[in-house]
């Protein structure tokens, strides 16, 4: 006969995760997934955040601003005033709310349900071949260093793998990164993109598309770093409480919650300044002047920390917080549960 205690065992029990349990198509459906719940259950949230901002300080006709929805920055451009039958902005000169569920109701409502997910198109486009990229190469490195789960001495791992798949996809999505910035910076025909991509790399060279790399890896890398180093122990700690050998959906979401709030305070310095560098990009006219106006991150740091100290260095922490804090747990929660569900098929 089976005792309490063993049937707890065996009932709780779920199938291994190994190098040859997944296939990486598997981990890119799960993250391509994760990365769309991450996008239409958080952009709604940015763009009423966006307009109750707005209604306290509403902003002048050609200026430049950003939102996060979760997975990737915006840089906006204010285009008040536009003329009719032009492509609506982004930003909108703001009704009167009354608080959150009251703009949700007044945009649903005055401007019809879609208007919630404004942005949410690019973004599509943009973060979800990125995140795809991201996860699965994070997965295939930890496998390839023969990670196990709540081994001693197993940390340095995770930190490994996630740096270097951060690294690549940052590397990989620059040039995108580079393009899709300056044409949220003003108005840009596709033809014009292309024109001022082919000058700048006839005048510059190839590698002039992977401007803004720096300052993209020197906050993203140490994010994904500190992601991974806390996110790992932590799930497998709380697996092992439970008996398990696989997060369950809580368990990943709470574990990942956690996670990214503590990589997003310690990194918080980096997004300043990726921040201060994407305005640059989004001040200048022309990429062929981007060389000379443009600052090195190291330049950006000093000069606001002369400036401000390190209130300017961690200037919009709570903010970015309560952006980064769900959309980790949403995406890191679907990410496992995604694949919890091909596990049960290759068993």
């Amino acid at each position: 006969m089976m005792s309490g205690q063993d049937g707890q065992k065996k009932e709780g029990k779920r199938p291994v995760l190994d190098p040859n349990s997944l296939k990486p198509w598997h981990q890119m459906v799960a993250s391509g997934s994760g990365a769309l719940i991450t996008a239409i259950t958080m952009t709604p949230l940015d763009v009423v955040k966006i307009r109750l901002q707005a209604q306290a300080k509403p902003m002048k006709s050609g200026q430049c601003f950003f939102y996060c929805n979760g997975l990737m920055d915006h840089m906006c451009h204010c285009l008040n005033g536009s003329k009719p039958g032009t492509t609506a902005p982004w930003y909108k000169a703001p009704s009167k709310f009354n608080g959150t569920l009251d703009a949700f109701v007044k945009i649903a409502r005055n401007e019809g349900v879609f208007k919630l997910w404004s942005g949410l198109s690019p973004t599509l486009l943009m973060a979800l071949p990125a995140t795809i990229l991201y996860y699965t190469s994070y997965d295939q490195l930890k496998y390839r260093l023969d990670y196990k789960q709540g081994v001693k001495g197993e940390f340095w791992k995770p930190m490994l793998a996630g740096g270097g798949a951060r690294l690549f996809a940052c590397t990989v999505i620059a040039p995108l990164e580079l393009i899709r910035t300056k044409m949220q910076s003003r108005p840009f025909t596709y033809a014009e993109m292309i024109g001022c991509v082919r000058t700048a790399v006839s005048e510059e060279g190839i590698m002039s598309l992977w401007r803004g790399w720096s300052p993209m890896v020197w906050r993203d890398v140490p994010f994904s770093v500190i992601l991974w180093l806390n996110y790992e122990p932590l799930k497998a700690r709380i697996c092992k409480e439970y008996g398990l050998t696989t997060p369950t959906f809580p368990i990943a979401f709470f574990s990942g919650a956690f996670a990214g709030t503590v990589a997003g305070v310690l990194t918080q310095p980096f997004d300043v300044l990726k921040t201060h560098r994407q305005l640059e990009m989004g001040e200048i006219g022309d990429m062929r002047r981007s060389k000379e106006v443009s600052s090195s991150t190291l330049n950006i740091m000093k000069r606001l920390y002369a400036a401000k100290g390190l209130n300017g260095l961690y200037a919009g922490t709570l903010p970015r917080l309560f952006k980064i804090t769900p959309a980790c747990a949403i995406m890191i929660g679907s990410y496992e549960l995604g694949k919890s569900v091909f596990l049960a098929d290759v068993k």
